[in-house]
């Protein structure tokens, strides 16, 4: 206080009052909104460029062992071939969808009308959405794309009505004796992983009035809540798995984005059942972005985590949407795409962060509170 008579009578002496002190910046401030929209148009740009003719977007089909991915089928292999990868094709559609393109009409309207032929096509007419030897992620990310389009095509409508019908009821029956599902349909084994993706499809068919049970759902809700962490440091998180090899061995940052996404998904909004699972996403994003920046990981993770975050919105929400904005307006390639090398490729990434980057909008239904 006496610092401040002292001041405030030297400005007297001087013959004027001192100006008041400017506050300093952010040190980090968030992205400009600006910037945020043309990096998603340049994203979604090289996204059109590179679908194939036949609808699809190509990626290595294969799945994670350990820092490393597994590849069945390549990217070439299936450019070659004529055939493509239903999973990436959903999650780009998706893309396009979140930044309120559709396809009977806009700049990019083929490119969605395209998607959807593609995704038809999969499966040889049964309920089971596949192509070079995809499994259940792909599937539900197929329904979730269908159902997010549904009302949206004038000319595939009733077609499109009756492959969400048939698909939505195969993830039903594909749901195993613990409440969840794995990489194969039919399988006794069981993942959070697999699982959000499952109950974000039922949700979203269940939105445009596809019958889900009430048992499923209670019964996925059931085996999330069990697969929270009862004691020591992790209380509250989450485990991977819960049964089978390798069961109650670990958590990690996509596990819980995972693990919260299907709560919300089940209309499960109690804070209280996953408040860990928020704090590990929010300090465990760091090192995943560090460590991580184009691997699977970060990939996959930060889209179950920007979808979380979301929902929680607030300070958390906040600070989680200034640090992933930065970290992918600064990664974008020359050519608009983004990088990813351990996983199903560049088009995975593009597809990903340009839904990440339009999260908050709630274009897509399943991204609304």
């Amino acid at each position: 206080m006496r610092r401040n008579c002292l001041l405030s009578l030297l400005g007297l002496l001087l013959g004027g009052c001192l100006p008041e002190a400017t506050p300093a910046p952010p040190a980090n401030p968030p992205p400009l909104a600006s910037d945020v929209d043309v990096a998603v148009e340049r994203g979604l740009r090289w996204l059109a460029t590179a679908q194939t003719r036949v609808g699809a977007w190509v990626g290595d089909v294969g799945h994670k062992r350990q820092d490393s991915y597994l590849i069945y089928v390549s990217a070439e292999d299936q450019r070659q071939r004529g055939r493509g990868h239903p999973g990436l094709t959903a999650l780009a559609g998706l893309a396009f969808l979140a930044n309120g393109h559709v396809p009977d009409r806009g700049p990019h309207h083929e490119v969605l009308a395209s998607a959807i032929e593609y995704l038809l096509s999969c499966g040889d007419g049964y309920a089971y959405v596949t192509d070079c030897e995809t499994r259940m992620y792909s599937h539900a990310f197929a329904v979730l794309f269908l159902a997010q389009v549904h009302g949206m095509t004038r000319s595939r409508a009733a077609e499109v009505a009756e492959k969400l019908r048939d698909s939505t009821r195969f993830i039903v029956q594909a749901q195993n004796r613990h409440g969840a599902w794995r990489y194969a349909p039919g399988s006794d084994e069981a993942d959070l992983s697999v699982t959000v993706c499952q109950v974000q499809a039922l949700r979203a068919a269940r939105n445009i009035g596809i019958p889900v049970p009430k048992s499923t759902i209670d019964r996925v809700v059931d085996y999330v809540l069990e697969s929270r962490i009862e004691y020591g440091a992790d209380a509250g998180a989450f485990y991977y798995k819960i049964h089978g090899r390798g069961a109650r061995t670990r958590t990690t940052f996509a596990v819980n984005a995972a693990a919260v996404t299907s709560l919300h998904s089940a209309g499960i909004y109690d804070a209280r059942r996953y408040s860990r699972a928020l704090e590990v996403i929010e300090t465990g994003y760091d090192e995943v972005s560090q460590w991580y920046p184009n691997h699977f990981y970060f990939w996959y993770g930060n889209y179950y985590a920007a979808q979380a975050m979301n929902f929680e919105g607030g300070e958390k929400g906040e600070r989680y949407f200034a640090k992933v904005t930065r970290d992918l307006l600064r990664r974008q390639q020359p050519d608009g795409s983004w990088h990813n090398d351990v996983g199903p490729g560049d088009a995975f990434a593009t597809a990903v962060a340009c839904l990440i980057l339009r999260v908050r909008l709630g274009y897509l239904p399943i991204f609304q509170k």
